[in-house]
């Protein structure tokens, strides 16, 4: 989520989410604080939505329930949009207005136009702000794809000519900027795959990004070519072709889609299976098939699985695993990027320098990366033009102010993440997470102790509790002890007549955490509960 604000105006871009890593154990997504925008609501203009990927769009159902702004996106964007408001209900009390790239806009005193890019899916968008202090140009996820399969070209006359009307700043995304010479062209994968298709024999299973309406398109080709049926794998498989077939972006021939109860029903050499799961999610349709755990097909000996998408960093090993399952069942399997299955939706070097070069800007700021990656692609700006100090690695909440023609960095505003876990949104924080990584770690010790409220004393023996720290029947001399440590650490609060009980739990917490990480190493959660009677 980006913020350009001039005035009393402000405009957001993208609203996306991102999956968590190992470490937010429980945590489902994680979208962004919008904090600031919810003490600045009264000057939202509107939501800019540069194309339908999950990180540009996944935030928006939580982002409309605490701020309800119109949405502006393409035609494909904003039918991935509505899946999603569906999902949520609130398609009815969203204003949808729709745009593409010859739109002109106006918020106050920001005229917003557009410019259209090549990316892994239809309809990009890149955008420019014509304000009172200069033009921004925002470029949306791009590639140059001199040969796009959708025949969807970039705009390259027109990014000329908003280079040579003058750009203050550019907000450029970075993520193939380590990637030297220039992206190779979707079309490169379609000979790929008609030539797979050509030599498998049995049933062909492919994954991919559901959103990759191009590949979707070229596995349709392939099966016309090869006389195969067609069936869909993944709920969000099915939606998003669904959307691109209701919006005229794919091209289906009609009785080549079959329903999934179909496959088993047919010949495996007439049959090929577009599926979810190509970066390893547990739930998805490719991790189940590679178990043996889907109702509705197989993975036998003699099929070909083909995984046309590279895995994002960070999924390797759940891809790994997946496809050593596969083999395991006998499947020949392609994989990785020596195959020439997958290409980058993402500018190369080549790319990202044709970008500065069209845009001109004197100032640069990169984005969509990691860190090393925003320093890469610094220094290609650098390469083609752009003083080093006109360049601005950002991290989230930093702000750059432009006045007079000249830009700073030198607050921030609020930021950071939300997570989301089941229905809650943003009830879980850090503590939260600690308790959950420690349970994870080392377990649970319960400690429930029961007193004789008149007399004073403990009326039996304390009784101990555990989950995922150590086997009860293998630790009975461990857990008398700390028995036996309970006992003597409640009696001395009792004989001091000390009738506070958080006192009392903080001192078992204590002497027991103490005893039990010099005689196992470990530290686990330690629950005491005392119970008066």
């Amino acid at each position: 989520m980006y913020v350009v604000q001039y005035s009393n105006d402000i405009i957001i871009i993208d609203c996306g989410s991102k999956f968590p890593d190992e470490s937010l154990l429980g945590i489902d997504l994680i979208i962004p604080d919008i904090s600031y925008l919810e003490e600045n609501k009264d000057k939202i203009r509107a939501l800019i939505v540069t194309h339908g990927h999950e990180d540009h769009i996944g935030g928006i159902p939580y982002f409309l329930k605490k701020l309800n702004v119109p949405i502006y996106a393409t035609r494909f964007t904003l039918g991935l949009i509505e899946l999603k408001l569906d999902e949520h209900r609130l398609q009815r009390d969203t204003e949808l207005v729709l745009i593409d790239s010859n739109s002109n806009l106006q918020f106050g005193e920001i005229e917003v136009r557009f410019f259209k890019v090549n990316h892994s899916i239809p309809d990009c968008l890149g955008i420019v702000f014509h304000t009172p202090e200069g033009n921004i140009v925002h470029t949306g996820d791009f590639k140059f794809d001199l040969t796009p399969v959708d025949n969807q070209h970039s705009d390259i006359h027109k990014m000329a000519q908003i280079g040579s009307a003058g750009v203050v700043a550019l907000i450029s995304e970075s993520t193939n900027a380590e990637r030297p010479g220039s992206t190779p062209s979707e079309k490169l994968v379609g000979n790929h795959i008609e030539e797979a298709f050509k030599k498998a024999n049995g049933k062909i299973f492919i994954s991919t990004f559901a959103s990759n309406v191009s590949r979707v398109q070229q596995v349709v080709d392939a099966n016309i070519k090869t006389n195969r049926k067609l069936a869909l794998l993944g709920r969000s498989m099915v939606n998003v072709v669904n959307v691109a077939m209701e919006r005229g972006y794919v091209n289906i021939p009609d009785g080549m889609l079959i329903k999934a109860e179909e496959i088993n029903q047919m010949s495996p050499e007439n049959v090929t299976i577009l599926c979810t799961g190509s970066q390893g999610e547990p739930l998805a349709a490719l991790a189940r098939l590679s178990t043996s755990s889907y109702r509705d097909a197989s993975v036998l000996a003699g099929d070909t699985v083909i995984l046309a998408a590279g895995p994002i960093p960070g999924n390797e090993r759940n891809v790994t695993r997946i496809i050593d399952n596969l083999f395991k069942l006998g499947a020949e399997v392609i994989y990785g990027s020596g195959t020439g299955m997958h290409v980058s939706g993402h500018g190369y070097q080549e790319d990202l320098k044709l970008m500065l070069t069209l845009m001109k800007p004197k100032y640069f700021i990169p984005i969509h990366g990691e860190y090393r990656m925003l320093h890469q692609h610094r220094l290609l700006a650098e390469s083609v033009g752009v003083e080093k100090e006109n360049t601005f690695i950002i991290n989230n909440g930093d702000v750059v102010d432009i006045q007079n023609l000249e830009a700073r960095q030198t607050r921030k505003i609020p930021s950071g993440d939300t997570y989301i876990d089941g229905m809650g949104v943003g009830d879980v924080g850090d503590i939260v997470l600690r308790d959950r990584k420690q349970l994870s770690e080392d377990g649970m010790l319960v400690i429930v102790v029961t007193i004789n409220k008149t007399e004073r004393k403990i009326i039996s023996s304390p009784d101990i509790i555990s989950r995922g720290f150590v086997y009860v029947r293998d630790s009975e001399s461990l857990l008398r002890n700390v028995e036996r440590l309970v006992k003597n650490t409640v009696n001395e609060f009792l004989e001091e007549n000390t009738r506070q009980r958080n006192v009392v739990k903080q001192n078992i917490k204590k002497s027991i955490g103490l005893y039990l990480f010099t005689h196992t190493k470990r530290k686990p959660m330690i629950l005491p509960i005392i119970i008066e009677m």
